[in-house]
């Protein structure tokens, strides 16, 4: 689904809107008994009133309530050094799920899991001029080992592009051998001054795919193709209706020829980078003398590219599904997809029964887990609404005598009553329908907040009003420094593909004729 930015006369002039497929909900088995119109919680019952009392309100501060969200919810926890993060089973669970599932498309594209040294000798940061500017101010170093000084200080890799490019001389040799496709899931460290668990940490977990190409035009193709392949991935595992283009010269990779991001708009209108594919041109190839030999037997620079997303993939999934209760998260990627709740439990049948609903939904690979701890029903309600889960089925002695149980679906907070016989349709009808709501309920969300201007005027009301900004922009790095300084850090963030600028456009700064379309928005 490629996003097509176009202009809403009728409603809106200034509304940029999303060309894309209707999303079909799947016809249920259910039959719906219960509905909390609210999902801040201000409609429900007054037993559910108190549904959460260590979350700040969203709308009240935002960045608190994030923090509340990923600490109360057992995502993780601060390290002992500043600026670090433990990443604890439920969030680490979490990552594993998006891991495993993007490794399976990287391998569809034919790259192959290696691992490389954390280690960097610094002679090879030092090699790429761009490189080592770009990332000096981030660097960690090695000096000692005990009371022993390092003959050549060390880098604990902040990226892999130097150590790989070193490898890559050592190994490639034919033209035969190419396209060559590695990929590496590990940890990176860039030391911030500024940290928010997931969204900026002086460690994170990643996965860094690099590939090497004997021609510029494939090299361009595959950063494209690998750039849409996030588009894909976060979509329709994530539900996030993520904007793709390339950056601008300034916000580019430190040593790319090219860079491409993917930007996800948050709920409180800032937009965070959840990842970026460079076309890095033969800058590489010839710092680190990556050649091969082509069939006429000449030695050449080959052309290489490199593509990488994080664990910031989860403090998007929080900032763009949460809520007042706290996580809502894809039945895709959740750790536990259907938690089941006994009431009453301690009556005969009650377990016995809840033990079967988990073994019948296990046996069809769902994530299921049993809630029978001795906390109250309310209790357990809400602490699994918390932590996100996407359906909770309740069954208790009332419900085993008519033959049935109740299901709650975490997003719209709708209660149904089900058939016991009918359970494994009116989940697997359920988790999809929900993961196809919380896509189009964010992608609803990100195109009301993107706004169409041309005036610099324009550009900081609609900034300021929590929106991404579509404006006309003369491509100047001057005018992109001013417009950050002037706006207290507005950055151009991509340049959408599919953006069309009108004629006679001119730059919404200098007044200059325009060159391209960018979005301009406040950034994580």
């Amino acid at each position: 689904m490629k996003t097509t930015i176009i202009v809403d006369k009728k409603n809106d002039k200034n509304t940029v809107k999303t060309q894309k497929n209707a999303v079909k909900t799947e016809k249920t088995t259910v039959k719906t008994t219960t509905k909390v119109a609210d999902k801040s919680g201000k409609n429900a019952s007054s037993a559910d009133k108190k549904f959460v009392t260590n979350i700040t309100a969203l709308l009240k501060n935002f960045p608190q309530w994030y923090t509340d969200i990923v600490l109360k919810t057992e995502l993780c926890d601060y390290g002992p050094v500043k600026g670090t993060m433990v990443i604890r089973p439920y969030g680490f669970a979490l990552w594993e799920n998006i891991k495993n599932e993007l490794d399976k498309h990287l391998k569809e594209r034919e790259y192959q899991n290696a691992y490389f040294p954390m280690l960097i000798p610094s002679s090879f940061i030092e090699k790429e001029k761009e490189h080592v500017a770009g990332f000096a101010p981030e660097l960690a170093t090695v000096t000692h080992v005990g009371a022993e000084a390092l003959p050549e200080k060390l880098y604990i890799r902040p990226t892999s592009e130097t150590i790989i490019g070193n490898m890559l001389s050592k190994w490639l040799q034919s033209y035969k051998e190419l396209p060559m496709k590695l990929n590496q899931w590990c940890n990176v460290v860039r030391w911030e001054k500024t940290t928010r668990p997931f969204l900026r940490t002086s460690e994170f977990l990643w996965h860094e795919a690099h590939a090497v190409f004997a021609d510029a035009k494939n090299a361009k193709k595959n950063a494209l193709d690998d750039l849409y392949l996030y588009e894909k991935f976060m979509r329709d595992y994530l539900a996030l209706p993520v904007l793709i283009g390339q950056k601008s010269e300034k916000e580019k990779f430190a040593g790319a020829e090219i860079t491409y991001g993917v930007e996800a708009m948050m709920k409180d209108g800032k937009s965070l980078q959840v990842g970026t594919s460079h076309y890095l041109g033969q800058n590489f190839s010839k710092s680190f003398n990556i050649k091969f030999t082509d069939d006429q037997k000449t030695a050449r620079y080959a052309y290489t590219t490199s593509v990488g997303t994080s664990t910031r993939l989860i403090g998007a999934i929080v900032m763009t599904h949460g809520d007042d209760r706290g996580l809502v998260l894809p039945p895709r990627v959740a750790p536990i997809q259907v938690i089941i709740v006994p009431v009453a439990q301690h009556k005969p049948g009650v377990l016995n029964v809840a033990e079967n609903i988990k073994r019948t939904l296990s046996n069809l690979h769902y994530r299921v887990a049993i809630d029978d701890s001795d906390n109250t029903p309310g209790w357990k309600f809400n602490q699994w609404e918390m932590k996100g889960v996407p359906v909770r089925i309740e069954v208790g002695p009332r419900d085993i005598e008519n033959n049935e149980c109740q299901i709650s679906r975490r997003d719209t907070l709708v209660k149904t009553t089900v058939k016991l016989n009918r359970i494994e349709r009116a989940v697997a009808d359920l988790l999809e329908n929900i993961q196809q709501t919380m896509l189009v309920n964010a992608m609803q969300n990100r195109d009301k907040h993107i706004k169409r201007v041309k005036t610099f005027a324009e550009l900081k009301k609609a900034i300021n009003a929590g929106n991404f900004v579509l404006a006309p922009w003369c491509n100047c790095t001057e005018c992109e420094e001013a417009i950050k300084t002037e706006t207290n850090g507005v950055s151009t963030r991509v340049m959408p593909f599919d953006s069309v600028l009108e004629k006679n456009s001119v730059c919404v700064k200098c007044g200059k004729p325009a060159k391209v379309e960018i979005i301009f928005a406040k950034a994580y």
